[in-house]
């Protein structure tokens, strides 16, 4: 479990992503703390304590905001939502009246990364957890808090919540989420960010060779672990559901669209359509963070309008699959 849990995000505050001849490297070190229900880390499990900053844009905040619905944790943690863009210095609460987060105080989600370390020298990232009683960041190693939300904090799951992590098929999870994680959720980026054509062939076949392995594993089962949801399906979900609008052409994913790969375009509606997934994706937003942030490989900043959102939907046919994605639970109820 060690080894996919300690991904890093791309999103990084910085202005440039790509290094002339090189592939992408991607930076791996998070604040480690974890919240869990013995405090060892000195943060223990407790309602309405820490407040949960994410944005829409981001892949990989996109994951806790599922999670957290999925769980029914909304009551438990507070959540609080950055614009899709950054500068340099940091993601900001501009979506909310005068930029301000309305529960920290803060404009800048770096404020709360410098008031627990003033001398904080790596980039500022989504999702991240901040105890409120402090204005602290808490941790903003992302694979470990939605690991935490479906362990540590059960006492708060709502009633029908599913489990993502379930014992039978965990060894076989983590290989699968493993590989998710290096050839395509971090694949789209060795893509995009490649500074030589050698580094970007090789990372665009990785990818599609991925992406031809998930397609036959789901031609024959409804979700990456069977008949029902797990986290495995979460960490996919998010870069599928940013394909065809950002990686497919700002990252030159381009051998084929998701919506020309059949089994994955009807697992990735399968999914966007059940409740907790769609219901997250901004596809406005989504769009102008990868266009916009990215000036080194858009240097216009020009938006694309297109493709339609109402494409995800349209009818799957995964049903006839089988399976339930609740598993033996219930669906979380409409979003407040």
């Amino acid at each position: 479990m060690a080894e996919f849990l300690h991904e890093q995000s791309s999103d990084r505050s910085v202005a440039s992503y790509v290094e002339p001849g090189k592939g992408y490297d991607r930076d791996m070190n998070y604040i480690p703390d974890r919240i869990r229900r013995d405090g060892r880390d000195g943060w223990p499990v407790e309602a309405g304590r820490y407040r949960l900053i994410v944005a829409r844009a981001c892949p990989w905040a996109n994951r806790s905001i599922i999670v957290r619905r999925l769980l029914g944790l909304e009551d438990a943690i507070s959540i609080g939502y950055c614009g899709p863009t950054h500068d340099e210095r940091s993601w900001t609460f501009d979506l909310d009246p005068g930029g301000v987060d309305p529960v920290l105080g803060i404009e800048r989600l770096q404020q709360a990364f410098f008031k627990r370390y003033p001398d904080y020298p790596r980039g500022i990232t989504v999702p991240a957890i901040v105890d409120v009683p402090t204005g602290q960041v808490v941790t903003n190693d992302f694979p470990w808090i939605t690991h935490d939300f479906a362990t540590e904090w059960t006492e708060f799951h709502r009633e029908g919540a599913p489990d993502l992590w379930p014992a039978d098929v965990r060894d076989e999870m983590d290989q699968v989420m493993q590989r998710i994680f290096t050839e395509v959720n971090n694949g789209v980026y060795r893509c995009g960010f490649a500074g030589s054509q050698q580094e970007y062939e090789a990372a665009y076949d990785r990818l599609f060779t991925a992406l031809d392995w998930l397609e036959e594993r789901l031609a024959t089962r409804r979700f990456l672990m069977g008949d029902s949801i797990t986290e495995a399906d979460v960490r996919l979900f998010t870069t599928l559901a940013r394909f065809d609008a950002v990686y497919h052409g700002h990252f030159k994913c381009n051998r084929q669209k998701l919506t020309e790969m059949p089994v994955l375009w009807a697992y990735a509606r399968d999914l966007f359509q059940t409740p907790g997934f769609g219901e997250t994706i901004d596809f406005d937003q989504i769009k102008t963070h990868y266009y916009v942030v990215h000036s080194d490989i858009n240097p216009t900043g020009i938006v694309p309008k297109g493709p339609e959102p109402e494409l995800w939907l349209t009818p799957h046919g995964r049903e006839e699959l089988g399976g339930n994605p609740f598993g033996e639970g219930t669906a979380p109820l409409p979003e407040r």
